[in-house]
């Protein structure tokens, strides 16, 4: 990454710095992957984007302005699978708890099994003896990055060719991505695994890594798994059927308010913060949720960089600091600020959406109400996101005219 100061300053001199490249270049480009410090054909703004330090609208918008719809069309789809795949989740939250008591199964596994147990660590300290796929452990593990072609070529080797539990591989990723995205994340595995669109796994084939890694790396045919065959056997049921999507409860003027800023949206400085009494402000910390192993220690400080950052831009250097822990803690702070309602930026599917699930009895309880805005972005996208990409793609042009963005 050329630039992990978890700011929205950084973030807008990195995006400022890649628009000239949003374009043909990044079209020609972007599937390419020549190693640590090399990533020059791709925005590296995920670790920003995922916290909303840079917006996913205020991107597209400079690509259109400096591009044009045409040349812009690849660098505007990648932005908008982002949405596309929260959307998804949100609409199928049985797809989020369902990894999140697999993990723990194949946890429990991993504690009984020896062999396992030698055969993931081999695979997360990048000493499989394959080379390709032993620097990108190591490179991810160091940098907190890994190219997004890297990434589905590890985990069809993760699953397919050392025949690992996917889920323990999409853990590995989430402990160490800064950009870690419950949502990307889970469904770019299960894409990878033939279960997100199903029955067709994406197959790592020597040629393509050799061709798209410069030649840095060349898998012979023998060292990658031949006969890929996708995991939607283990769900025999099937996808769970499309949700409405959640209602969140809208912020009160009339009523007393405190302001929590979470990792999942660190601008709070775009909502109208005017009409509410705002009796206090607090950052609340859960990155360390994301996982029961250990979160790689770049991936807090990029959190509490970005939620210090946040804070500041509010007006609130002094903002208390929370740390998601015991549930019923939010409830208290929130009481002992003399306010009945807790107002946030929406919090979408993920350990934090559970963790916050938790607090609610305790809120109720106190008479405190969780609010949430929501942003128009999120509003044009995920009604759209019922199935594959496809259907959320043809739907960009109504989405930039919708969201004003020419």
């Amino acid at each position: 990454m050329r630039d992990q100061t978890a700011t929205r300053a950084a973030g807008q001199a990195l995006l400022n710095d890649f628009v000239p490249r949003m374009g043909r270049h990044y079209t020609a480009g972007r599937n390419f992957d020549y190693g640590p410090d090399r990533h020059r054909d791709v925005s590296g703004l995920s670790p920003y984007l995922r916290r909303r330090l840079v917006l996913e609208e205020d991107v597209v918008a400079a690509a259109l302005a400096a591009h044009g719809p045409e040349q812009a069309e690849k660098f505007i789809q990648e932005v908008v699978w982002r949405g596309y795949f929260k959307g998804w989740l949100e609409r199928r939250p049985a797809i989020w708890a369902s990894y999140r008591e697999g993990v723990l199964h194949d946890l429990a596994v991993l504690e009984r099994d020896r062999g396992l147990r030698r055969a993931v660590a081999d695979a997360e300290t990048g000493t499989t003896g394959l080379a390709c796929f032993d620097a990108w452990a190591r490179e991810l593990v160091q940098t907190g990055y890994l190219h997004n072609h890297a990434r589905m070529w590890f985990a069809s080797i993760w699953i397919f060719t050392l025949g690992l539990p996917w889920r323990l591989g999409a853990d590995f990723f989430l402990r160490h991505l800064l950009d870690g995205d419950p949502a990307s994340n889970t469904l770019g595995w299960r894409w990878v695994a033939g279960l997100h669109t199903r029955g067709k796994p994406y197959a790592a084939q020597g040629w393509n890594i050799a061709k798209f890694t410069g030649g840095r790396f060349a898998p012979r045919d023998n060292e990658l798994c031949r006969d890929v065959q996708g995991l939607e056997g283990s769900e025999p049921d099937g996808l769970p059927a499309v949700a409405p999507l959640r209602q969140p409860i809208a912020p009160d003027p009339r009523h007393p308010a405190v302001l929590l800023i979470t990792e999942e949206d660190c601008r709070p400085e775009d909502f109208d913060l005017g009409p509410y009494d705002i009796r206090g402000v607090a950052t609340l910390a859960g990155s360390h949720l994301r996982s029961s192993q250990s979160v790689s220690p770049a991936v807090t400080a990029f959190e509490d960089g970005a939620l210090h950052d946040a804070a500041l831009r509010v007006g609130a250097p002094h903002a208390v600091a929370l740390r998601a822990g015991r549930p019923e803690d939010l409830a208290r702070w929130a009481t002992d600020a003399g306010a009945s309602q807790i107002i946030t930026a929406y919090i979408p599917e993920g350990p934090l959406r559970d963790w916050v699930q938790q607090a609610v009895p305790a809120l109720d309880a106190a008479g405190v109400r969780l609010c949430e805005w929501q942003r128009g972005w999120d509003l044009a996208i995920w009604p759209h996101a019922t199935a594959g990409f496809f259907k959320v793609k043809k739907k960009i042009p109504q989405i930039i005219h919708q969201r004003h963005l020419l």
